[in-house]
């Protein structure tokens, strides 16, 4: 297991000066919005001042570690540090259910994923409790996942036949039923991928690829959210919840909420507009210099094509991946607050 850990980094976790209530914490992507200006402020700066210094964070991220993507959970749940959070489509293979959290197509805006992301949690909070030994402490979005192509498109259509590099499980599906060839790449090694042609399009969040410098090496955004809203999972390690006092634990989950997930979804709307605007020229760019990609219009049309796509082929194949139990209560909840239905098998 710890062969998966840098040296320095593990030792730099079980090594710090003892702490009644530090808590070992490993973030997501170092690079990305959504650690920077949510998740660290919170866990260096946030929970300490809300918590009168009742809790603190040791804080690093699992890139910075060097994790597998699908150990981060199955490590936390072996109490190799205490929090730990990362897209819970990285889970998949280890729960199939988990895959439900994160549909593609079904919210095309901020509160639509939230909606859905709160129907859909209290499986959540049964999946990683079961299989991650860990509760669910937030879910906060990335933004909408939108198709780079370093080739030229014109819609949906015209993403048959190419080779694209999905966000998760059910987006791989989902592009392998359209017609295109799913290609399983790290999110970090994208940008040599679509550079040397390992892969035509790339799925990520908009504010991503614009971090991650996608659109040096892409030409067309399709703002699509073929996607989803990629999720993440907040959880901390049931053992080390457990051995909170009540106050502590009622503290922390007041916190992450107000000061961390609440914060993350309501500028998360706004974000997919600006992001796009970052890539193509199109409107002012806050987050720095505006680039040139070609913005291709999703049309009605593509989106009722997706849409069935969706509900006739890859919504089913996850039903029969998770299990019959698993498909209804997901049409229950989830389904039921977005409007789709899985037919029974």
């Amino acid at each position: 297991m710890t062969r998966l850990i840098t040296a320095a980094a593990l030792a730099a976790l079980i090594t710090a000066p003892a702490a009644a209530e530090e808590l070992a914490v490993v973030g997501s992507w170092s690079g990305l919005p959504l650690h920077k200006q949510y998740e660290a402020p919170f866990w260096t700066e946030a929970l300490p001042a809300a918590t009168n210094g009742a809790l603190t964070a040791q804080l690093t991220t699992h890139d910075q570690m060097g994790l597998g993507l699908g150990d981060v959970y199955r490590l936390l749940g072996d109490g190799v540090y205490d929090v730990a959070m990362t897209v819970a489509d990285y889970a998949v293979a280890d729960a199939p259910e988990l895959e439900g959290l994160d549909v593609p197509l079904v919210a095309t805006t901020a509160d639509e994923a939230r909606a859905m992301v709160d129907a859909a949690r209290p499986m959540v909070e049964d999946i990683f409790r079961d299989r991650f030994n860990s509760k669910v402490l937030a879910i906060a979005p990335y933004p909408p996942q939108v198709v780079f192509c370093n080739a030229d498109i014109g819609g949906l259509d015209d993403l048959a036949g190419k080779k694209i590099r999905g966000s998760g499980r059910m987006t791989t599906k989902f592009l392998e039923a359209l017609g295109a060839e799913g290609v399983n790449v790290a999110f970090s090694e994208v940008p040599g991928a679509l550079q040397r042609g390992v892969v035509d399009c790339a799925v990520t969040g908009a504010g991503s690829g614009y971090s991650a410098g996608w659109w040096e090496v892409s030409t067309h955004l399709l703002p699509i959210p073929l996607g989803g809203w990629d999720p993440v999972v907040t959880a901390i390690n049931l053992d080390r919840w457990n051995s909170l006092d009540a106050a502590t634990q009622t503290a922390l989950q007041t916190a992450i909420k107000e000061k961390f997930e609440d914060p993350a979804w309501a500028s998360a709307q706004d974000a997919l507009t600006n992001d796009i605007a970052c890539l193509t020229g199109n409107g002012a760019c806050a987050a720095g210099e505006a680039r040139s990609m070609t913005l291709v219009e999703a049309t009605d049309a593509d989106t009722a094509k997706a849409r069935e796509i969706l509900e006739t082929e890859v919504l089913p194949a996850w039903a029969e991946r998770a299990g019959a139990d698993w498909a209804k209560r997901w049409n229950d909840t989830v389904g039921a607050a977005v409007g789709v239905s899985i037919a029974a098998q």
